[in-house]
């Protein structure tokens, strides 16, 4: 099945973690400008992820908690959006990513989800009875004409994306600090290896670029190779 080359994108510390503590109330965006000895670097990624693809696949819980729900319409980029979500977006949630979105594709399980009761031009929802990444990247492919994507999601979906083997590119940014937390999420969740066997399962990785940034950030460029 045909489907875009994607590319996981992901700020991340040394100690491989995506966020500052193991709840929603933790986050880096959030919590990152106030540590002294980062935050004069962090605009750095968020320059990067400009120029990063322009679809965009993340995760209603992921929009939930950077405030999708109660913020008030944000200005439209010319980004395009595929959203995993079942129980995350309500329907302001939904309606405040449209006014985000060049094109918001909703992939849904849920029969039921908000989404499917919003009228905007720009909304298509997927509704998968059993749920499909590669299904998923197929239609987002061949119905909207997505030829590159952006993965910017949580490190459990990240998983599933990488044991599924549809991970073509890592690009992290490296923030020179140090999280720690057995419970913090990192760039790669999921259940652990159960025996050896399951080596054959891991991502492999070829770097392509390493550049040095300021402030002691660094951004990796990987080609995965298996």
């Amino acid at each position: 099945m045909n489907r875009p080359v994607t590319t996981l994108f992901m700020l991340m510390s040394v100690d491989g973690k995506i966020s500052t503590g193991p709840t929603d109330d933790f986050d880096f965006d959030k919590d990152l400008p106030n540590v002294p000895g980062v935050r004069d670097g962090l605009h750095q990624y968020y320059q990067i992820e400009q120029t990063t693809d322009l679809w965009s696949l993340n995760t209603g819980r992921v929009m939930a908690k950077i405030g999708a729900n109660v913020l008030a319409s944000p200005k439209m980029t010319p980004v395009s959006f595929a959203i995993l979500d079942n129980t995350h977006l309500t329907k302001a949630g939904v309606r405040w990513l449209c006014a985000k979105a060049k094109q918001l594709v909703l992939i849904t399980s849920n029969a039921r989800h908000p989404a499917l009761s919003v009228d905007a031009h720009n909304l298509s929802v997927l509704y998968q009875e059993k749920p499909s990444l590669l299904t998923a990247l197929g239609r987002l492919h061949t119905e909207f004409g997505c030829e590159r994507l952006t993965i910017q999601s949580g490190g459990t979906l990240n998983a599933a994306f990488l044991h599924k083997k549809l991970i073509d590119f890592v690009d992290v940014v490296l923030a020179p600090v140090l999280v720690g937390g057995a419970d913090t999420p990192t760039l790669v969740d999921g259940a652990p290896l159960a025996n050896a066997s399951e080596l054959k399962g891991l991502g492999i990785l070829e770097l392509v670029d390493c550049t040095t940034l300021q402030n002691s950030y660094l951004r990796l460029r990987y080609r995965v190779m298996s």
